[in-house]
């Protein structure tokens, strides 16, 4: 059907079939939301857990296993058959989890997103400040981030400190897997709840670990978590902004997904510079974006600059900062503003991801 002018303001007139498209497109993704909705209330619940042996289950079974109300479980199974996550057996009455979807919504392991739903309850926490910035301008601040964000990020992120760092990239990096086997001096700038040192010091107990980040909580949570893991003797956390100076000097330090958040990002690349020793290593891990809007289309991308206004880009502007946002430090500023700070290589190492990608940077 071809476009005709509105007679109103003689503009020309969208096709009504591109409408009826796009509505269908955005009544899809309104569907998307509800049923991302519905997955976090089963990750909170335990519901996903419950349905990890891929048993089919009815829904008095579930409720009975989980503390639940029978009656919300059924119609949270009903939502999670419609969309696929789950299969029924009109017959028995019984739900299934597939076994392909159990790594998925139910168990720890590289593909587990739970804690990425964990987050995104968590922001929903802070919608209301967002709109506030929207309007006023400034940002929302760490401190205002409920617990489900932290721990909703510790959770997600754990994919690449269990299995992506000692199963992939440390063997695509064997000049620093061999320092770090010797026994060296690690610091990790925006170490968060410090699951990558813990890790790190598991595997190379000879080295020596500090971690640093300006969110109190977190800071707690890292020192109870290596003395639960046994690895208090080696690693220690600090409450402290470093994008100025960081203490001391260091044969590796590493910055996982930090960059693009930081208020001072360029100076906090300087500080990383001046304490990196002559024969130092620096790991940054920042996001697989474009510095081309055009080159960012997609569901990913989508994400990514959602999350930027829920929390990356928002938290740099609540202190004044640089704002680049999550898709603010793609390779091609990474490269621009490293030698800005002084580094004399930035090696992209080679690997297969969609999220993110993997710096060796050296002075």
């Amino acid at each position: 059907m071809t476009s005709t002018l509105d007679p109103i303001t003689g503009a020309t007139a969208p096709d009504p079939a591109e409408i009826e498209a796009f509505a269908a497109r955005a009544v899809g993704d309104a569907a998307t939301w509800m049923v991302t909705t519905m997955t976090m209330l089963g990750d909170r619940l335990g519901l996903w857990r419950a349905m990890a042996d891929s048993r089919p289950v009815t829904a008095v079974e579930l409720a009975a296993a989980t503390g639940t109300d029978e009656r919300y479980v059924r119609e949270w199974l009903s939502s999670m058959t419609a969309h696929g996550y789950l299969t029924h057996s009109p017959e028995s009455a019984r739900f299934t989890l597939p076994p392909a979807h159990v790594p998925v919504l139910a168990v720890e392991s590289p593909a587990h997103i739970g804690g990425l739903h964990q987050a995104l309850f968590g922001l929903t926490g802070i919608l209301g400040a967002v709109l506030d910035s929207f309007r006023y301008g400034g940002g929302v601040p760490m401190s205002a981030y409920p617990t489900d964000w932290w721990q909703g990020l510790e959770r997600f992120s754990a994919g690449w400190f269990d299995y992506l760092l000692p199963q992939v990239w440390l063997p695509a990096l064997p000049d620093l897997h061999e320092t770090l086997r010797r026994g060296a001096d690690v610091a990790d700038v925006g170490c968060g709840r410090g699951r990558a040192l813990i890790r790190l010091a598991e595997q190379f107990p000879a080295g020596r670990y500090v971690g640093f980040d300006v969110h109190p909580e977190s800071i707690e949570a890292a020192r109870a978590a290596a003395l639960a893991a046994g690895v208090g003797d080696r690693v220690r956390f600090e409450c402290r902004d470093v994008s100025g100076e960081l203490p001391g000097d260091y044969d590796v330090i590493t910055t996982f997904d930090v960059i693009h958040d930081a208020a001072d990002p360029l100076g906090m690349l300087r500080a990383i510079r001046a304490a990196l020793r002559p024969d130092g290593r620096y790991l940054c891990l920042d996001i697989n974006a474009s510095h081309r809007l055009e080159d960012n289309a997609g569901p990913v991308a989508a994400y990514f600059y959602g999350v930027s206004v829920l929390f990356c880009m928002t938290t740099s502007l609540a202190d004044g900062g640089a704002g680049l946002g999550t898709c603010g430090f793609p390779e091609h500023t990474a490269r621009e503003m490293c030698a800005r700070a002084g580094f004399g290589t930035v090696r992209r190492v080679e690997m297969e991801n969609p999220f993110n990608i993997l710096y060796e940077i050296t002075a």
